[in-house]
């Protein structure tokens, strides 16, 4: 099959940063001409500052300052040249602050992603094997990718979820040597930390265990002497943990350290750490402000500081108390996280607190889920205690305006945190002027109705019927679909928005590369159900076009798409669906793509769509006479070439050994075609084809006595005649492969479809997807579309990008 263009995940992240940077909440400029750590200015307006991660305030200590300004003076503004041969002045006295602190030998980076990429594969031996957190930091999962060159798995597991780790544990225990579970200590969304007594048993029951911690978040506010959450945590750090430290953000400084208790592996990673040798080395500037801040962390002064921002931080955590606004973690670390749920939220809440003077940072994808957008507030001893109480009072008040104004409550986002809502306050309310129906078969909905505003393509209402007949109660779950048909009318009873949705157990890599599926199928020889979920789509996995009927010229149209989609989220919980699906929309149409963006979906890229929007030629000659030159060639060359190899017959049904034959077709190219992974349908729905008016059969046959006495066609064709649009729909196609090749079979079928169409006086032809170039070549027009996609976490996601 021909290749199909597949998402880019920096694509999805793309989208999702540039629409937050339209609304003006990301990649903004402080302005004036110094900082003080308590404000800032933005556009003009002086912002009070709760989006550091600066939280002891050092980067604004005159001590660090004059450090820098005199390393400045003395050794210039860089020193260019590579640690390997030798360092500046200042790197000796840094390195003995940060052993004494640490009392373990250390290796300064220039930054932790850098310094992720120095260490991670020189720590890694071909022999072992990673377990990543899912959330752990961007640099560390970046830094674990050229490893899979060596052949190193790297898998992941769901946040925290020391079940899942101790399963893969178990399962590469037996082939590796050594498994490096990577995790940060503070995690910088919500500020939840990693389970350090259930990860220090698990290393205590599996000795191949080791550990690599980020705790760039976790620096100088904890533990002794500022080393940070995991060194509190652990005390002596055993020769199985790595710990990876900044020198910026808490620090003050610029740069990164590790803290690698083996001696060997130091002295391994310091002699060869890729960037280590190659990268510069960190400015003298940046060094002394280090070591001013490291004789702080080494003096009694770093227990007061700790002292004071904790005070604040306890403070805070009571003014929270005393609202009812979403906290997403409880704890007490620097980071508070208050859950919008839904983008349009985020944005609208990030705004007025902006307007009424105070800067905080967003929480959004790939971050954190979509429907998991959030603010986040971080606390540092530049906070007075009445700036914090005016934040407060300003949350307090611009939060339920913000959910009004999306049309969202404080339940609905407290559902999509998970955490606990009772059920009956989620139940959808009554919308005013509008009427919502739900039902749940075809033939419960009013037949012209539905033929009028969505009879296209195989979903007219007959077509529906007949896909509810196969799919409804099959004896599979992977091919037992539940059908949802919607109707949104206004108080006149016209309607708004007209769809249906199916729930099904889809493949998770549906749109993944073909490389990646292909490893996912090997993996699923010894798990049938390995990365598959049920998910809620519009449409259906059979059908494709059109599926979402919206009246754009209504005044109230968002309002009952908005309806729809809650209707929907509620069916979805009921039935613990994790994942939502809006198919088939056109990826121009930058309206719909605002809207599904600012309700908690990302757009991805579908296969390209095919069709043939008007038939205006009667015969053979005429239709090639509609074709460009090149595309006339190419029917000369490797079609009409070929046309008389062939015996054409259209049937309205098939023998019982055609139709098994037939099926052996499908399958022949539904096993080839990764490029769109699909369960392959049953051998029950061509049966119902079988003995159904409105579906036919193109059947090619090579006019060659000896391979017709062994196999009754070379290629075949599953046509549905939608009548009610005079629209031919090849459906599915079947080939022979042993011969496909030398006598272009694919390309004749695509060419006798339309001479069926045409001879049925049909308006038009639904080529569907995949092959987009073939078909364009016959005189297809092919459309981008699009689908907007909404999930309960990136897990998924991003492990398969991480494959």
């Amino acid at each position: 099959m021909a290749k199909i263009k597949h998402n880019h995940f920096m694509d999805t992240i793309d989208e999702v940063i540039g629409h937050a940077k339209a609304q003006g909440v990301v990649h903004l400029y402080a302005e004036g001409p110094s900082l003080n750590g308590r404000q800032l200015s933005i556009d003009g307006k002086k912002l009070l500052h709760f989006g550091t991660t600066g939280y002891l305030g050092l980067e604004q200590d005159p001590r660090l300052k004059q450090a820098a300004i005199d390393a400045i003076e003395h050794f210039g503004t860089q020193f260019p040249l590579s640690k390997t041969y030798i360092s500046h002045p200042l790197y000796a006295e840094l390195e003995e602050a940060l052993t004494s602190m640490y009392q373990n030998p250390i290796i300064i980076t220039k930054n932790s992603t850098l310094g992720h990429m120095a260490v991670i594969p020189s720590a890694v031996r071909d022999e072992d094997a990673i377990i990543l957190d899912h959330q752990v930091h961007w640099s560390v999962q970046q830094a674990t990718q050229m490893l899979k060159l060596r052949g190193v798995p790297v898998e992941m597991i769901r946040h925290n979820h020391m079940g899942m780790l101790e399963d893969r544990i178990k399962k590469l225990r037996g082939k590796h040597k050594q498994i490096w579970y990577m995790a940060d200590g503070i995690y910088s969304m919500y500020g939840d930390a990693a389970p350090i007594a259930d990860l220090k048993k698990l290393c205590q029951l599996y000795p191949q265990l080791h550990i690599y911690y980020d705790d760039v978040h976790g620096m100088s506010w904890k533990g002794p002497h500022g080393t940070g959450f995991i060194k509190d945590a652990y005390q002596d750090l055993p020769e199985q943990v790595l710990l990876f430290g900044t020198l910026s953000k808490t620090f003050g400084a610029s740069g990164a350290f590790l803290v690698c208790p083996n001696q060997d592996l130091h002295r391994r990673i310091k002699n060869f750490g890729g960037p280590l040798t190659f990268s510069a080395q960190l400015e003298p500037s940046a060094v002394a402000a280090a070591v001013a801040s490291a004789k702080i962390h080494l003096s009694t002064e770093i227990y007061d500081l700790q002292k004071e921002l904790m005070e604040k931080i306890i403070y805070f955590n009571q003014l929270l108390l005393m609202t009812d606004l979403p906290l997403i973690e409880d704890n007490n670390t620097p980071v508070f996280y208050i859950g919008t749920g839904m983008p349009d939220t985020g944005y609208r809440f990030v705004k007025r607190l902006m307007d009424e003077g105070f800067f905080v940072n967003l929480g959004l994808y790939p971050a954190v889920p979509v429907k998991n957008t959030g603010v986040r507030i971080t606390i540092s001893r530049h906070n007075k205690k009445a700036d914090m109480q005016d934040l407060l009072a300003a949350m307090v008040y611009h939060y339920p305006k913000a959910l009004e104004e999306t049309g969202t409550t404080r339940e609905q986002v407290m559902m999509q945190f998970k955490k606990g809502v009772k059920k009956e306050v989620l139940s959808n309310k009554p919308v005013q002027d509008l009427y919502l129906t739900h039902e749940t078969s075809i033939e419960a909905i009013d037949k012209e109705l539905w033929n009028r505003y969505m009879g296209h393509n195989c979903f007219d209402w007959e077509g529906l019927r007949f896909l509810e007949g196969v799919f409804k109660e099959a004896k599979d779950d992977i091919h037992c679909w539940g059908f949802h048909y919607f109707v949104v009318k206004d108080t006149e009873n016209t309607p708004i928005v007209m769809t249906f949705f199916t729930s099904a157990i889809m493949k998770d890599d549906m749109l993944a590369t073909e490389a990646v599926s292909r490893k996912i199928e090997e993996l699923r020889k010894a798990a049938p159900r390995y990365l598959t979920s049920k998910v809620m789509s519009m449409g259906s996995l059979f059908t494709e076009g059109s599926q979402c009927y919206v009246d754009y010229e209504h005044a109230r149209w968002k309002v009952a798409l908005e309806t729809l989609l809650k209707t929907v989220e509620a069916l979805n919980r009921d039935a613990q669906i994790r994942t939502t699906m809006l198919r088939d929309f056109l990826a121009v149409d930058d309206t719909l793509k605002q809207f599904f963006h600012d309700k908690g979906f990302i757009k991805m890229d579908l296969p390209v769509s095919s069709k043939i929007p008007h038939i205006d030629w009667i015969d053979s000659a005429s239709y090639v006479a509609t074709l460009s030159k090149r595309s006339r060639q190419h029917f000369k060359k490797d079609i009409a070439a070929y046309t008389s190899k062939f015996e054409i017959a259209i049937q309205g049904d098939l023998s019982s050994k055609e139709l098994v034959y037939a099926y052996e077709l499908y399958k022949q190219v539904k096993d080839r075609n990764y490029g769109l992974n699909t369960f392959s349908y049953p051998f029950e729905l061509f049966e119902s084809m079988n003995r159904h008016p409105l579906w036919e059969f193109l059947v090619l046959r090579l006019v060659d006595g000896e391979y017709l006495q062994t196999k009754p066609m070379a290629g075949i064709m599953f046509c549905y005649k939608n009548e009610v649009r005079r629209v031919y729909v090849p459906s599915l196609i079947g080939m022979d492969y042993a011969y496909s090749k030398t006598y272009q079979t694919y390309r004749q079928l695509l060419y006798q479809t339309i001479l069926r169409a045409t001879a049925l006086k049909y308006k038009s032809i639904d080529f569907g997807v995949t092959a987009s170039f073939e078909k364009r070549k016959v005189g297809a027009r092919n459309d981008k579309i699009v689908a907007y996609l909404q999930a309960e976490d990136n897990y998924t996601m991003e492990l398969i990008q991480s494959m």
